[in-house]
């Protein structure tokens, strides 16, 4: 009866991951990317959706490493330096376009810039 019992129960407390696994950051990036995902479909001011979009960046390039980390293989960190390099660039580009929208309409709400469609 005691053998069966401790064979079905823990003896002890379960082992304190110590070093996280890809999984770990499959899963923090998967999070950020939903939560960036979520805040550019959901809010209509032109720098939050430009920071949510910066977020789903840096949750691609969270992926990016951890995979190449996992494979060891630097192909991961050498391509999150390119994505990093057009970010910088695209933020440079849509912080421009914002400053120039706002000083035309004084306004940062996406739907006033809505007759923009072509």
């Amino acid at each position: 009866m005691s053998t069966t019992s401790s064979t079905l129960a823990q003896l002890a407390y379960p082992a304190f991951v110590s070093h996280p696994t890809l999984a770990h950051y499959l899963f923090l990036s998967a999070v950020l990317f939903t939560l960036g995902l979520i805040g550019f479909l959901t809010r209509r001011n032109l720098i939050i959706m430009f920071l949510c979009t910066e977020l789903m960046f840096q949750a691609a390039g969270i992926a990016l490493v951890a995979f190449g980390r996992y494979h060891l293989d630097m192909n991961g960190q050498t391509f999150l330096i390119f994505v990093l390099t057009i970010a910088a660039a695209e933020a440079a580009m849509a912080l421009a376009l914002v400053v120039l929208l706002f000083r035309r309409n004084e306004s940062l709400s996406a739907e006033e810039w809505s007759d923009l469609k072509g």
